[in-house]
């Protein structure tokens, strides 16, 4: 299947085919979408999505930093 068949005179998707939801931040590791906005971006109106588009560049779909490894687990097992 090729890319063209998604090809249309709207707005593209912002989604990159990395399509993971962060357990964390409920956003998709690839193009930092909520579940609903993924299932709503084909009924949005040109306007919601263009404020959409603005909006994901702010976005952090999955945190930086590091959860703490072993050494924070052994740290909550002792308490």
């Amino acid at each position: 299947m090729t890319q063209e068949v998604w090809k249309r005179d709207e707005i593209q998707s912002p989604c990159v085919q990395i399509c993971v939801i962060h357990p964390e931040t409920r956003l998709c590791t690839g193009c930092a979408r909520s579940i609903d906005e993924i299932t709503r971006w084909s009924k949005m109106s040109d306007d919601e999505r263009l404020s959409l588009l603005a909006e994901l560049p702010k976005r952090e779909a999955a945190p930086k930093t590091r959860r703490g490894g072993r050494a924070a687990k052994r740290g909550r097992k002792a308490q």
